[in-house]
């Protein structure tokens, strides 16, 4: 026979744990949202647990108000199975009936009274929950030892890609030279520059005081006065 995954949720704690149980003997078959059974066949010994819904293999819910174990469509106008949007919208929807059969895979129940021990000690969440921290803890060190070696080993590496990128960017930084030369040539070509250049050479003007000595300015200079 299949089994019952049974999520019981502490109001005590608000917390939910999962149990997974055999169906034939858990005696949840039969039973109906709302009734109360003894934690006992589930291996929670002074609990005392009270259904509150579930859900079939298909996900379909089970609904307090639908009487038998079928799967029935009905028009619904809140959950479970249906949350509208807006307030009276109805839609049709498949859901399953208050009693709890085979075809049911998840059963909900909340704790009414509780036992001597705690959930977490008799469901075992406790040692998981342990145990994980321990993983990790190892998992933290053996990253702290690898690092410093790969740190190491990578540091002569990337001295080693330094320089051919150096060597590229020389080399980018020369292309772009020579393309900036041909460029202006190009462009000075286009303009004539370079012809005017080497047609009309620079002459040098002679200057309107050449010729005259000194003396011959500072005589000019007394007649003015």
């Amino acid at each position: 026979m299949a089994n019952f995954k049974v999520v019981i949720s502490d109001p005590a704690s608000k917390k939910a744990y999962q149990k997974v149980v055999d169906q034939a003997q858990s005696g949840l078959i039969g039973k109906k949202i709302g009734e109360k059974v003894s934690g006992n066949n589930l291996d929670l010994n002074g609990y005392e647990l009270e259904i509150t819904g579930g859900s079939d293999k298909d996900g379909f819910p089970m609904r307090p108000d639908v009487d038998g174990t079928a799967r029935k469509k009905i028009i619904l106008t809140a959950p479970p199975g249906y949350h509208p949007e807006k307030y009276g919208k109805r839609k049709r929807k498949s859901v399953r009936g208050n009693t709890i059969a085979q075809d049911i895979s998840q059963v909900n129940v909340k704790v009414v009274k509780a036992g001597t021990k705690k959930l977490e000690e008799l469901i075992g969440a406790k040692k998981k929950a342990e145990e994980k921290p321990d993983e990790k803890g190892a998992t933290v060190e053996k990253k702290e030892e690898a690092k410093p070696e790969t740190g190491k080993e990578e540091k002569p590496k990337a001295e080693e890609k330094k320089e051919p990128a150096k060597k590229e960017a020389a080399k980018t930084e020369a292309k772009a030279d020579e393309k900036l030369k041909e460029g202006t040539e190009k462009v000075e070509a286009k303009m004539g520059v370079k012809k005017l250049e080497e047609s009309a050479p620079l002459v040098t003007l002679p200057s309107p005081l050449a010729g005259f000595t000194d003396m011959d300015i500072e005589k000019d200079d007394e007649q003015v006065a």
